[in-house]
């Protein structure tokens, strides 16, 4: 098995990271739907397959990742062999001590690897260190590979904000506990 490094993202990688192929295919979604009656709202997911696989377009402009690099709390870097693979980028809100994932992405070639799995360990323990109660990843209701590996982590689902991306794609919480 191939070991995975992962560090803190340096200025010198926001390049490379904004070159990864940030899209990724799906056969299946998490539908919404979203029923009013009078004085109360419904809203369903249900997971649908889909007839067959569709592109999903990355919700953030990856070229903007240098600019926004500084907005997050902390983002790392995962390696294997010295090359760049994947990133994760975080927000802490320290006045509610929860960390969000924003960014979890995994370069094309490295998927289904582990990579994400470190990836999404390391921002666990670095918000455990940081006595985080609680962290929330958001996830596109169309990427069922983030929804899975979200769940293998223990996250749950937690929340969703219809067209929350510039995209208009619905975006699912899931949320865990640290503590």
């Amino acid at each position: 098995m191939t070991e995975i490094q992962v560090r803190p993202t340096v200025a010198s990688d926001l390049i490379r990271l904004m070159g990864f192929d940030h899209s990724s295919n799906s056969e299946t979604v998490w539908q919404l739907e979203l029923r009013r009656e009078a004085g109360q709202v419904a809203a369903t997911f249900r997971e649908v397959r889909l007839p067959r696989a569709i592109p999903v377009a990355y919700p953030r402009n990856p070229f903007s990742l240098k600019d926004e690099w500084g907005k997050r709390s902390m983002m790392y870097t995962a390696l294997i062999s010295q090359e760049l693979v994947g990133y994760v980028s975080l927000v802490e809100r320290s006045m509610d001590s929860m960390t969000y994932i924003t960014d979890l992405v995994v370069n094309a070639a490295h998927r289904r690897r582990g990579v994400g799995s470190a990836l999404l360990g390391a921002a666990q323990e670095w918000a455990a260190g940081r006595s985080c109660r609680r962290m929330v990843l958001e996830v596109q209701s169309k990427n069922l590979p983030a929804i899975r590996l979200s769940q293998k982590f223990g996250y749950e689902f937690c929340g969703y904000n219809d067209q929350y991306y510039l995209t208009q794609d619905v975006v699912l919480f899931f949320g865990k506990s640290l503590k």
